[in-house]
Formats: C-alpha cells, sequence, structure tokens
C-alpha cells in the first residue's frame, strides 16, 4: 500500500458535503483524496508535455506556467487557446477561459508549471504549431 503525504490527503466530512472541485476524489479509510487529472500533449517537434487539469477555486502558485485552454472529451483534450504566463496566480488567463467557453461550451484550463520564460515560450510555439488552436489565430 502506498503511503500518501498529509499534503495529498485530507480528512473526509462527516456529511459527504465536503468537495474538492472537479478533480476526482477517492476516500480511503477515513481520509478524501484527491486525484489530478493529467494530460500528455504532443508538440510539433515530438515532444510530449503533462499538464494537470485544475481547479479554479483552488491556490494557484506565484510562479511561471503553460496554459492551455481545452474541450475535455473522452478521447483526450482538444486545443482551443495555448498561453504562458509569468504568474499563475494573476489569473490573466481568465479572460481567454471565458472567452473559450463562450464559443466552445464546457471548456477547462490545465496548467505546466514552467519558470523560465524562454521554455515557456517555445513550449507555446510548439503546441500551436501542432494543434493549431482557433482562439491563438
Amino acid at each position: 500500500m502506498v503511503k500518501l503525504s498529509p499534503f495529498l490527503a485530507k480528512p473526509a466530512s462527516n456529511n459527504g458535503a465536503w468537495s474538492l472541485g472537479r478533480a476526482e476524489d477517492r476516500v480511503v479509510q477515513g481520509w478524501r483524496v484527491a486525484l489530478s487529472r493529467q494530460f500528455e500533449l504532443a508538440g510539433k517537434s515530438g515532444a510530449r508535455y503533462r499538464y494537470t487539469a485544475f481547479e479554479e477555486d483552488r491556490f494557484l502558485p506565484p510562479a511561471g506556467a503553460n496554459f492551455v485552454i481545452a474541450k475535455l472529451t473522452k478521447e483526450g483534450p482538444t486545443v482551443v487557446y495555448a498561453g504562458e504566463t509569468d504568474n499563475l496566480a494573476n489569473q490573466t488567463w481568465r479572460s481567454a477561459l471565458e472567452k473559450a467557453r463562450a464559443a466552445y461550451g464546457e471548456a477547462a484550463i490545465l496548467t505546466r508549471l514552467n519558470v523560465t520564460r524562454a521554455v515557456r515560450e517555445a513550449e507555446r510555439s510548439d503546441l500551436i504549431e501542432q494543434h493549431q488552436p482557433p482562439m491563438n489565430g
């Protein structure tokens, strides 16, 4: 059995109403565990990038990150926008997410932390070349 870090497991509520947002939850012997959904996206270069879906109401780190806005289907994510930010907590991605939801319905934001601006910009370009997101046009 795998031991979980105390940062990954939280006590389950007694009434069952406690929610962690859209991440999958699993209750194991009185503990509720948030399971992050991860998606692998390939760039035009062949590089593969692992993105994580996040819940908008959770803590956002003040760190540089790439993000994609995608429609999530059982076949995987369809990228509608690819962006980068030097501070995820500033929520500069929010206006793009609102536009995507207005145009495409249920859209989700996926993130990947990258501190260095040059790395973020290269990854963003690589993803745009491969997926040709309509909102980056």
